[in-house]
């Protein structure tokens, strides 16, 4: 039997805290699903073709050490679909601290309510990564701070790009 993960998010942008749980979930998986969630009500830095994009630069090198199966898709409303839709039997959420814990908590039983054949699955977060979140990065980037420490050379570029006065 096939192992499918499925790890869902914005990845406005991908930070290197995404690429550590996609690296590390991939030596878990036989095959990963990265969903981009797409919600018309917000407006991200990047569009959803600048993620797709972005994401599977980043996730070449991580499906090529791995041997792991890295797809990129794109999916509006609810994320446990879209894992059925990419024949997923697992969820993969990355864990940073314990509010991360409470909410993902409740999410995973939520899920389970709805769809008890996929089981989620927590990976946290490398030390030297826990402190990142995409919400932040954005915020650097936008106020002319220095990103580089959060995000590789080619999302630094994009940002960079985006926010102009990104150092």
């Amino acid at each position: 039997m096939m192992r499918i993960g499925f790890y869902s998010g914005s990845f406005d942008p991908v930070t290197l805290g995404h690429t550590d749980v996609i690296r590390r979930a991939a030596g878990l998986l036989d095959k990963l699903v990265i969903g981009i969630g797409i919600n018309p009500g917000k407006a991200p830095m990047f569009g959803d073709a600048e993620r797709v994009a972005m994401l599977e630069e980043e996730v070449g090198p991580i499906a090529k050490a791995t041997g792991t199966e890295i797809s990129v898709v794109t999916f509006s409303g609810l994320a446990i679909d879209a894992a059925r839709t990419n024949a997923a039997s697992i969820i993969v959420r990355g864990l940073r601290d314990g509010t991360d814990f409470d909410y993902e908590m409740q999410m995973a039983g939520m899920n389970g309510e709805m769809a008890p054949e996929i089981q989620t699955v927590y990976v946290a977060a490398s030390p030297s990564v826990r402190h990142i979140a995409a919400n932040l990065v954005r915020a650097v980037a936008a106020m002319g701070g220095d990103p580089s420490p959060f995000v590789s050379k080619a999302v630094l570029k994009r940002l960079k790009a985006k926010a102009p006065k990104t150092r």
